[in-house]
């Protein structure tokens, strides 16, 4: 045992924790915790966690963790230092390159819709000026003043006939057009309702690296992780059942997805969300904290099954 893993187990017992307890609070893997006190990283899922996983344990026992960085750097393999810059500095490439993109995408539908415009406005001009030659082709030459009552006379005939004729429509065909306007009365509520029914999910609460979301209006919670790269993620229900923990790598197993339809809450501990994307109901999930600022990341889901 080293001396960084007795100080922290010394600091575990003084607080009469169990290495049960311990695994409850940080949601680590009990045989992790271990090889922290027993100085033992090889059965780390990786060098990118072991600093991870023990400045978790630190807070856990109530010690500051860049006390205990700073007094035992020599017991902490120093290939960690360098995995989180480097993996920061990717994300923070691949976020200078689509604000750029996303600059271009934004003057783009400006310019469409002014060459629109422009086209609309040259289509009208035309078939404004067309129709106007057209009436002017077809009025008479010449029009004698008795000639143009004549036809004033017939036009307020046809017009009372046209009325008479209205009045006299069979009650078949006002029950008809009425049936066609309840048609489309019943096309709209049908529209309001799938509107009403589209699922949500937003941000209750969001303190440091742990992020609660509601699912709301969905009939169903199936909960997808998957790997763009390399991550370590553990996968719980609300009472702590855990449904999966390990490695998710783009060389390997990509993807875990699980069904929680049954289940009223999913936690997610993401060991490194720059590589780590989670989806609900095929609905991508924005992390509500950037993975810039915290690598890892405890995700909480509660699930509100729809009612009808």
């Amino acid at each position: 045992m080293t001396e960084l893993g007795n100080r922290l187990k010394e600091a575990r017992l003084a607080k009469d924790m169990s290495l049960d307890d311990l695994q409850k609070v940080t949601k680590i893997q009990k045989r992790y915790l271990i090889g922290i006190e027993e100085g033992d990283y090889s059965m780390m899922p990786g060098k990118f966690y072991i600093r991870a996983f023990i400045k978790q344990y630190s807070e856990a026992v109530g010690i500051e963790p860049e006390e205990i960085f700073e007094q035992y750097k020599d017991d902490i393999p120093a290939a960690v230092n360098d995995d989180i810059p480097e993996k920061l500095s990717r994300v923070q490439s691949r976020k200078d390159l689509s604000g750029r993109t996303s600059k271009v995408f934004d003057i783009l539908p400006k310019i469409l819709i002014g060459v629109f415009i422009i086209g609309l406005i040259a289509v009208l001009y035309n078939f404004l000026g067309a129709k106007d030659q057209t009436e002017d082709a077809e009025k008479p030459a010449d029009l004698t003043e008795g000639q143009t009552v004549i036809e004033e006379s017939e036009g307020l005939s046809e017009g009372k006939d046209a009325e008479e004729d209205g009045s006299n429509e069979p009650a078949g065909d006002q029950e008809e057009s009425s049936g066609e306007n309840g048609g489309a009365d019943e096309n709209a509520e049908d529209q309001e309702a799938e509107e009403e029914a589209k699922q949500e999910i937003a941000v209750v609460q969001s303190s440091g690296k742990n992020t609660v979301y509601e699912l709301k209006n969905a009939e169903k919670f199936e909960l997808e992780v998957v790997s763009t790269g390399e991550t370590w993620v553990n996968i719980q229900n609300g009472k702590g059942y855990s449904f999966f923990q390990g490695m998710l790598t783009t060389a390997g197993k990509k993807s875990e997805k699980i069904d929680f339809s049954k289940e009223t809450e999913a936690s997610i501990v993401v060991g490194n969300s720059t590589q780590t994307e989670l989806y609900v109901n095929g609905e991508k999930i924005e992390y509500q904290v950037p993975p810039s600022q915290s690598v890892r990341q405890d995700i909480t889901i509660r699930y509100a099954p729809k009612t009808e």
